[in-house]
């Protein structure tokens, strides 16, 4: 055998072992545990999300609802009748700005739509929070020509669905990173 497979042969082995070796570090984050301990989905069924709060009831109630229901189907999918261990708390904000504004009407053409979000896990045997964030969502969107004021409406509406999603996948993947370190 020549050397150079010898030392092809030498690192093969070398990361065979690694590999043998950090195998069983591995564990799935949605997997179901063999131990009887409750797994990640089992947790984040215990989170209840309470109705919203913001301080715009008009647009912002429309959104709370939105975001809730994106949470609750993330979080819990078809699982039904686990009993409430956490309370998830949020609020919210929105904010609006034009980006692009039309020089011969002096309406915008594009604009930035925002929301921030503070939200606060708290466990209901203490009432004590034993998470805290924020997290924000911008989106863009194109505003079309000044005669069509219901696509306008419409692509203002396609915005919010947009960043309210992205807030539920936020604090969705924050509170799995928080239960799944927890375990």
């Amino acid at each position: 055998m020549s050397s150079a497979k010898f030392r092809i042969l030498a690192r093969l082995v070398v990361v065979a072992a690694l590999a043998a070796l950090t195998a069983g570090c591995f564990q799935p984050m949605y997997a179901e545990r063999a131990d009887g301990t409750p797994g990640l989905r089992e947790k984040l069924a215990g989170v209840e999300v309470p109705p919203l709060k913001y301080p715009n009831a008009s647009r912002e109630a429309r959104l709370g609802v939105e975001i809730r229901n994106a949470l609750a189907f993330k979080m819990y999918g078809n699982a039904t009748g686990m009993a409430p261990t956490h309370r998830l708390e949020i609020r919210i904000q929105t904010s609006r700005s034009s980006l692009i504004l039309d020089p011969t009407t002096a309406l915008p053409s594009s604009e930035n739509y925002g929301i921030d979000a503070q939200y606060r896990l708290v466990e209901i045997a203490s009432d004590k929070p034993v998470m805290t964030g924020t997290t924000f969502s911008r989106v863009t969107y194109d505003m079309p020509g000044q005669f069509q004021r219901f696509a306008r409406a419409r692509a203002f509406r396609d915005a919010e669905d947009r960043a309210s999603q992205e807030i539920a996948d936020n604090i969705q993947t924050r509170l799995a990173s928080f239960f799944f370190a927890g375990s």
